[in-house]
């Protein structure tokens, strides 16, 4: 029992030294990932329709 009670202990301590991020921080992070996701999905969706055309174009 003991070591379950230095765990929390522990853990309680550690959380303590976490440090959680702002909202403004959250809030550019997601766009900036949003933006990023965006771009690759565009860029694969134009490669797309390009081999689409090739694919095409050989058959």
């Amino acid at each position: 029992m003991e070591k379950f009670i230095s765990y929390i202990k522990n853990s309680r301590s550690e959380l303590g030294k976490v440090i959680f991020p702002t909202k403004e921080q959250v809030r550019n992070a997601f766009v900036s990932v949003f933006i990023v996701v965006t771009i690759i999905s565009l860029f694969l969706a134009l490669i797309d329709v390009i081999m689409s055309f090739v694919i095409k174009g050989i058959l």
